[in-house]
């Protein structure tokens, strides 16, 4: 995988599944669960949501239809996950179809013709689709567990009244090419 476009979209989307899981270490077990009303979703059923979506899309990515026949949505919106040991195991499932296909793209991949819902997509529409949906509901899951853990929540990204700061440390960096995400996995995996 030596293409810059497949290398950053791996790193776009270790960063939003960093956020997941640095909002699950932020929430406890009954916030995972929480549902404001009958039309909304808890993290869980997001998380099961995202799973049942990766699955299907990443599963078989070039060769079938990303709808799989054996793909039940409308029971993602089920609230049936047990407890934190199994939204993680579901979480962790999707993303490692989802990095392990990704894994295996070349450049001459992406501008093959595969079909979600026999709707054709070059492999570039159809990976940038999968990066708006999953950007989509983790913002939501970030959301949430902001909301519900209330005054303890760590900021994720640059903490309100601390962008003078973060933009001079920035501006005091020589310019180079790097990905935005480069940093904050960096300094995820040191930790």
């Amino acid at each position: 995988m030596n293409n810059s476009y497949l290398e950053g979209i791996k790193k776009q989307f270790e960063y939003y599944k960093s956020l997941g899981d640095k909002t699950f270490s932020q929430v406890t077990d009954d916030q995972l669960f929480f549902i404001y009303n009958d039309d909304s979703n808890s993290i869980a059923i997001l998380v099961k949501h995202l799973w049942g979506n990766m699955l299907s899309r990443w599963t078989d990515f070039l060769t079938s239809d990303g709808e799989k026949e054996w793909r039940n949505r409308d029971a993602e919106f089920e609230n049936d996950i047990r407890d934190r040991q199994e939204l993680l195991e579901k979480w962790n499932e999707g993303w490692s179809c989802l990095f392990d296909t990704i894994d295996q793209l070349t450049v001459s991949d992406l501008e093959r013709i595969i079909y979600i819902r026999n709707q054709g997509h070059t492999v570039t529409e159809a990976i940038n689709r999968q990066l708006a949906h999953y950007s989509y509901h983790v913002g939501q899951i970030v959301f949430l567990g902001k909301m519900l853990s209330n005054m303890g929540w760590n900021s994720l990204s640059i903490p309100k009244g601390n962008s003078d700061n973060y933009n001079k440390e920035k501006f005091s960096q020589p310019k180079e090419k790097k990905h935005f995400t480069d940093e904050l996995l960096n300094k995820d995996r040191k930790q």
